[in-house]
């Protein structure tokens, strides 16, 4: 199976639980994890900036049109889409470690849910005044933190599965950042 298909499966189960778990969840602070977010790291973080790029602009576009998307079409592609890229970048230039990975999808759930609210300021959008976003945003942050050893999880899991049957010598084949040395 191809990367973009993995991630393809990955975007989509993600939105899926994003839209019918993670979106109905009674947490306090009104928000919920970005998933959606989290994937689109976690791919770049493995895959690269191409494909971290490529999945951003379209796992944004799909969350941007997906119900109950109540927002500019737009915003989520163009945030996830650069999020996607500097966080494959920076898979490059970081060191191998258990505890990076998780690290670096924290601060790229931060910096998406910081950008998202600065497009939102930008666009005139009532709901990302300084107040609301100052409040929500900490909380945003903690909900992505404590999700993202799950889906940093799923998204290794399913990358290696597939590596290990395109390659059947029990290498570790996993591109990119998680690459064994």
């Amino acid at each position: 199976m191809s990367r973009n298909v993995l991630a393809a499966i990955a975007v989509t189960a993600a939105l899926l639980l994003q839209v019918t778990v993670a979106n109905r969840l009674p947490l306090p602070g009104s928000v919920s994890p970005n998933l959606v977010l989290l994937t689109v790291v976690a791919l770049a973080l493995v895959n690269g900036s191409m494909t971290g790029l490529v999945t951003g602009f379209f796992a944004g576009l799909a969350s941007d049109i997906v119900p109950p998307a109540d927002h500019t079409i737009g915003r989520y592609a163009f945030v996830y889409c650069l999020i996607g890229y500097v966080c494959g970048q920076a898979a490059d230039e970081l060191e191998r470690s258990p505890v990076l990975p998780f690290v670096a999808v924290a601060a790229g759930a931060l910096a998406g849910s910081v950008l998202y609210a600065m497009v939102g300021m930008l666009l005139g959008d009532p709901r990302t005044r300084w107040p609301v976003v100052s409040h929500q945003l900490p909380i945003q942050v903690l909900y992505d933190v404590i999700a993202s050893p799950f889906v940093v999880w799923a998204v290794l899991r399913l990358t290696r599965r597939a590596e290990r049957q395109h390659d059947p010598g029990g290498l570790d084949a996993v591109p990119g950042f998680y690459r064994a040395r």
